[in-house]
């Protein structure tokens, strides 16, 4: 059931207002009227929480006990901000709303223009706990609903009252925390920001296994090598991520491949001679029964499309990871 208009939904703290200023130029994109986003943009799956351990803290004191920090608290608080930020991508695109791979400590970009809403759309079947904003007194926050049973997906609405404005949402849900960097400008604004959850299609893999051995037989999440890149030109159909699990490796690609013509994949063997090889399609994924150095997507005959993809060993460890 959607519930038109909008809420405002105060913070637990009273924060003070950012100060109005000039904003940095959002990219050049058209906006597209505000709609929300399909159920369609990231199924639900099981949800699974991965520990992370903190490394071991390097001392920062001298021989004499003395501190001596490379830059200062707040100089070190602004570089990690930058780095952390995760502005749009126009290969991450679902229609007009920006997919940005879900991380943990990642701040996401928000574009936003007077008069124009913007779509915040949650996980389908993800429970919204609280929502948190640095300035509520020049920017409008509801919520509502889209879908019903598992597929009822919540959606935070923002919409700035004047161009120049900063701010940031610090949105809680039963499954995780997102932050997101909102700006607003005098004319372009994106109609709404989605994420994906890399883990949750592995496990759902795993799942699928599970009920049918033909199609990924003993797919181990903890064992999973992310050490691929991906070169060459950029398609739609250019994947998002390769990995393996020591025997069969996993190409994903965007939602939209079933969409058009999807290229064959290719191994680059001895000598560098291309070579067909076995695999299957599982729903956006490729999934390859062997392990290879490089392989080529191709796709075209005049003006042919190559996306490569190399298994780089340079990067060291095995694990977890959605880059």
């Amino acid at each position: 059931m959607i519930r038109p208009g909008f809420l405002i939904i105060p913070s637990a703290i009273s924060l003070s207002a950012c100060a109005s200023g000039a904003a940095a130029a959002p990219p050049n994109a058209a906006y597209l009227a505000a709609t929300l986003v399909s159920d369609e943009v990231a199924a639900a799956a099981p949800v699974r929480t991965a520990a992370v351990v903190a490394p071991a803290a390097k001392s920062p004191l001298s021989s004499k006990g003395r501190k001596h920090p490379s830059a200062p608290p707040l100089a070190r608080v602004k570089a990690a901000n930058r780095a952390a930020v995760q502005e749009p991508n126009g290969e991450s695109y679902v229609g007009a709303v920006q997919v940005y791979p879900w991380a943990d400590g990642a701040l996401y970009r928000l574009y936003t223009a007077p008069e124009q809403v913007s779509d915040i759309a949650l996980q389908p079947g993800e429970t919204l706990v609280s929502v948190a904003a640095g300035d509520t007194a020049r920017w409008v926050i509801g919520d509502t609903s889209s879908g019903s049973g598992p597929k009822r997906r919540t959606h935070i609405l923002v919409k700035p009252s004047a161009a120049g404005l900063r701010t940031n949402m610090v949105i809680a849900t039963d499954r995780r925390v997102y932050h997101v960097e909102i700006e607003s400008n005098a004319g372009t604004a994106m109609a709404g920001i989605a994420w994906s959850y890399p883990e949750d299609p592995l496990l759902a893999l795993r799942g699928s296994a599970a009920a049918d051995p033909a199609v990924a037989p003993g797919v181990a999440v903890e064992a999973l090598n992310f050490n691929y890149r991906i070169d060459g030109d950029r398609p739609p159909w250019r994947p998002l991520r390769a990995f393996d699990d020591g025997q069969q490796v996993f190409i994903e690609f965007p939602p939209t491949l079933g969409q058009g013509e999807a290229p064959p994949l290719f191994v680059i063997g001895q000598g560098g001679r291309a070579e067909l090889v076995n695999y299957r399609v599982r729903g956006h994924y490729y999934v390859v029964d062997r392990l290879f150095a490089a392989a080529e997507l191709r796709l075209g005959e005049k003006r042919q499309q190559v996306v490569r993809i190399v298994r780089d060993d340079s990067r060291r460890g095995r694990g977890r990871s959605g880059s």
